[in-house]
């Protein structure tokens, strides 16, 4: 930016030294040079605090990185590279013969367990009638233990007859006790139960729930409307959700943004809404019309992470830049701007707006070297 400046500035001074045939001396010459230094010195100081640039500016995108939450061997992968999806669209199918069996296990063992239930209950049942039953003993043996022994009382009977009846209270007194002793169990067993299911049903039925998922997880799905750029999965590769091995690259296409960075003491007066520009790399020529969205309130460099190391404040901290997001306006949808392309941004505040007219002069400028590169001329350099 500078050096356009400055060759235009030298331009501007060779055609008036020639239209007015300005004699080049001791004195036209550092009055030239003085004038210039001061004057471009100026109108930098004036734009890069009101109106700052930045060739620092590219196109960031997301990307989701895409991992199987089960193992198997893949059987299909229906999607291409690059071609557009919506959210929902299969990305690729794992074999799910295992996991339907695993599904089918749980539902037999779970149904095994409601009819347990049902077992369990009528056994529930029966005990509570034998209780009732046994009761019944017990008051028949007592009532004829209280007629023998009036009789005894009468001396009507012998005193081993009486014996006899005491032994068939205490043989139904246990007996009771007993059916009393089961009928609990079989309560325990058939009310064992977790918000009101019974427990083996419960933990069946959560098994089944995780066998399911496990099972539904074999379709890989799109998580949003985007596309698969550099997929080299097939059919009959087998893949594990292991942690940092993602099998595929999703890029959204839904969530992009135009960042760029600019010396932190270019953006004292920047706010959201003013006005900007943008020269795309990829657009020799063209610039676009913006707005700023908004300014981020943190700078990179100045971020702290727990890592059990202590920061070392007396080491030079690297120079930060601060970013804004910038919103293009105008339609930019004939023109291929793939995410990751670089750009260059003005930012036009309200103050010092005469100065404006300058740096878009300049913008345009470095829009119209992006016509030159030197890929594949001499040498395989990159663009500028």
């Amino acid at each position: 930016m500078e050096l356009l400046l400055i060759l235009t500035y030298a331009a501007i001074c060779v055609a008036i030294f020639k239209i007015f045939r300005i004699p080049v001396n001791k004195w036209t010459l550092p009055t030239a040079v003085l004038g210039g230094i001061f004057m471009i010195g100026f109108i930098l100081v004036v734009m890069n605090y009101n109106h700052p640039f930045s060739a620092n500016a590219r196109v960031y995108f997301t990307t989701t990185p895409i991992l199987p939450d089960v193992r198997g061997r893949v059987i299909e992968v229906p999607v291409k590279a690059n071609e557009p999806l919506k959210q929902g669209d299969v990305l690729f199918r794992i074999d799910p013969t295992h996991y339907q069996y695993i599904v089918d296990q749980k539902k037999a063992l779970l149904a095994e367990a409601e009819q347990d239930v049902k077992e369990l209950k009528s056994a529930y049942d029966q005990a509570l009638a034998n209780v009732q039953k046994v009761k019944a003993q017990v008051t028949l043996a007592q009532e004829n233990y209280d007629r023998q022994l009036t009789l005894f009382e009468k001396d009507v009977i012998a005193k081993a007859t009486l014996d006899k009846f005491t032994r068939d209270v205490d043989i139904a007194k246990q007996a009771l006790s007993e059916s009393e002793a089961a009928a609990t169990t079989a309560k325990l067993a058939y009310e064992s139960e977790v918000g009101g299911v019974n427990t083996t049903v419960a933990r069946l039925t959560a098994e089944l729930g995780e066998a399911e998922y496990d099972l539904a997880q074999t379709v890989v799905r799109a998580p949003g409307p985007g596309y698969v750029t550099q997929m080299v999965l097939r059919p009959g590769m087998y893949v594990v959700p292991a942690p940092l091995r993602p099998v595929m690259v999703f890029v959204h296409s839904d969530d992009q943004s135009l960042a760029a960075g600019f010396h932190q003491n270019s953006l004292q007066r920047v706010r959201a809404g003013d006005e900007a520009e943008v020269a795309f790399q990829a657009i020799p020529g063209r610039v676009f019309k913006g707005k700023v969205r908004y300014v981020l309130d943190s700078i990179a460099t100045g971020q702290l992470q727990a890592s059990g190391v202590l920061q070392d404040m007396g080491a030079p901290p690297p120079g930060g830049r601060a970013v804004a997001i910038v919103d293009v306006d105008e339609d930019a949808s004939d023109y291929k701007i793939p995410g990751g392309a670089a750009a260059q941004v003005a930012v036009y505040t309200p103050y010092a707006h005469h100065f404006a007219i300058i740096r878009k002069i300049l913008l345009r400028m470095r829009s119209w070297q992006n016509f030159v590169f030197l890929e594949g001329h001499g040498g395989g350099g990159g663009g500028h």
